[in-house]
Parts: C-alpha cells; sequence; structure tokens
C-alpha cells in the first residue's frame, strides 16, 4: 500500500515515514522544509519538496495513495501569536488543501495531527473530546478548525477522517528550536551545557508528555481501524501529567523563571475513546523516555 505523510520531514513526520517503511508502505514524505529536515527523512522513503497549499501538487502525489497522514504544521505558538495570518495559511488554508487533494485523488483515509491546544483552559481534568473547545491561541484555533475541516468533509464528501489530539510529544530527534514538547529538548540542550532551565510562570503548571514511539503506533492504529473515519476527536496521551517543575528536576541542573505565555495551564489526557477505538495505550513513560534521550545525549 501507498502512504503520503505531509511534513515528513520533521520531527513526528519523521518517525512515521520510518515506521510506515517497517510495515512495508510505499512511502511519500512531502514537506517544504520551512520547519523540517531533509536528513531526517528516511532514505528509503520518496520525497517530495512541495508546499501543501499547491494542492494540484498534492492531488498527484496522493494518486493512488491508501492513507493521507497529515503532519504538517507551523506549530510553535508564540510564532502562531507573532505571526496569524502565515500561521493560518500552513495550517487552516494547508489543511484544506491537503484535504481537496484527498477527495479528489479518492484516498481511503486521511489521519490528521490535532492538538490537546484545542482544549485551552478546562475546568476540569482529565481532558475528555466531548468537551467544548476554548484555543486560547492563534495556533490552538486553527488546530480546531483544521479538525473540524476534516469532520466535514467525512460528512460532506465522504472522505473518511480521523483526529489524533497529540499531547506534548518528545522523543528522539527532537531540536531545541522545534515547534513540539519544546521544554523537553530545550531543557536537554542546556543541560547538557550545564545552563540554567528557564521555567515560564511559576513552574506549577503541568503537561501530559507522550513519547513518539506511542503517537506513531497511534498513527498506524488509526490509518486501518474500522471503527473510526467519520471525523472522530481522540486523544493520544499518556494520561499522566507532571509540572514543570518536576520536568526540570527529572532533566536536573539549575532553574530560572520568566513570564507566562497565553496557553493552557495543565493538561491531562483522557485515554478512554483510544483505547476502545483503536486498542491503544500509552507504553513509554516519562522517566523512561527522558533517560533515554539523557543517555543519548551523554547527559549524566
Amino acid at each position: 500500500m501507498k502512504a503520503v505523510v505531509t511534513g515528513g520531514a520533521g520531527f513526528i513526520g519523521s518517525h512515521l515515514a520510518d515506521a510506515l517503511l517497517k510495515e512495508g508502505y510505499e512511502t511519500h514524505v512531502v514537506d517544504n522544509l520551512w520547519g523540517g529536515h531533509k536528513e531526517d527523512v528516511p532514505l528509503d522513503a520518496i520525497f517530495h519538496e512541495k508546499d501543501i497549499l499547491d494542492t494540484d501538487a498534492m492531488r498527484e502525489i496522493f494518486r493512488d495513495a491508501d492513507v493521507v497522514f497529515h503532519e504538517a504544521a507551523r506549530p510553535r505558538i508564540p510564532y502562531s501569536i507573532d505571526y496569524p495570518e502565515e500561521s493560518h495559511e500552513a495550517n487552516v488554508n494547508g489543511t484544506l488543501s491537503v484535504l481537496l487533494a484527498a477527495r479528489d485523488a479518492k484516498v481511503r483515509r486521511v489521519v490528521y495531527a490535532s492538538s490537546s491546544s484545542c482544549y485551552g483552559d478546562q475546568n476540569t481534568l482529565p481532558l475528555v473530546e466531548t468537551m467544548a473547545a476554548r484555543p486560547m491561541n492563534p495556533y490552538a484555533l486553527q488546530k480546531y478548525m483544521a479538525e473540524e475541516y476534516t469532520r466535514v468533509f467525512s460528512e460532506v464528501y465522504g472522505l473518511t477522517t480521523v483526529s489524533l489530539r497529540y499531547f506534548s510529544v518528545y522523543g528522539p530527534r527532537m531540536r531545541p528550536d522545534g515547534g513540539y514538547a519544546l521544554a523537553i529538548p530545550k531543557f536537554l540542550a542546556l543541560r547538557k551545557n550545564n545552563e540554567v532551565l528557564p521555567i515560564t510562570g511559576d513552574g506549577t503548571q503541568t503537561r501530559d508528555f507522550t513519547h513518539i514511539r506511542d503517537v506513531v503506533r497511534a498513527n498506524l492504529l488509526a490509518a486501518t481501524s474500522e471503527n473510526v473515519g467519520k471525523g472522530e476527536v481522540i486523544n493520544i496521551a499518556a494520561g499522566r501529567n507532571v509540572s514543570m517543575n518536576q520536568l526540570a528536576d527529572l532533566i536536573g541542573g539549575e532553574k530560572t523563571y520568566i513570564p507566562s505565555r497565553p496557553e493552557a495551564r495543565d493538561t491531562l489526557g483522557d485515554i478512554s475513546k483510544a483505547k476502545e477505538l483503536l486498542g491503544w495505550a500509552p507504553t513509554v513513560s516519562l522517566e523512561e523516555g527522558i533517560a533515554e534521550l539523557t543517555n543519548e545525549l551523554h547527559i549524566s
């Protein structure tokens, strides 16, 4: 079968492309290299240096594809605050372009990479998919709008889609200047150089950190499950949260505190739906994941 990964030169997309090749898929990677790195694209993948906004090019690349994994985005919240038009163009209009191309190319399924930021601040935890979205910044709003586009394309055009709401993805191949789970790679880079770890606010805010191997496995299950395909939104989380102070303590080193920014104070994902519909559950604890990364970087 043929699979296409948009944003496949990025952190999550490149890991997904690796896994698809191991599963025997003819794997195509689409990336304009705005935030991706060509050296991270698997050698056996077919690479297309294209922008997802080029709908005609996407139609051609998607032809005969069984599944499209839409990972391409401009993912950082601060970037979306500073450049709302540019991030909207990539995250909303880019998703519309991908959906149009997938519809026209008769792709069987689109798996969309969404974000737990759609929830914003809620009155209760854990965060459940039935809660009303409360985006607190342009990026979160854009991801939610794209979720709704995927649902509408299922209802109106019959394109089978599913949206996975990622919770703070981390793992090997992260970069300190990357868009996902920015605190972990930044903290690790600073710790390696014995520099101070900057923490926004008072550090008591919490995040549900999810390892990349678990996220990739969820995508593979979402691509094949007969229980999804109507634009469902599904949390992909560890189901456990830790404070930024706890994360810094786990990595080690001196801490300093900087002003907070407009984002959710706490995240903790309810993963009941993922278990029910995908047969998925996380397998890598934060302690295991951080230990792997510190060993990889030779941090003692």
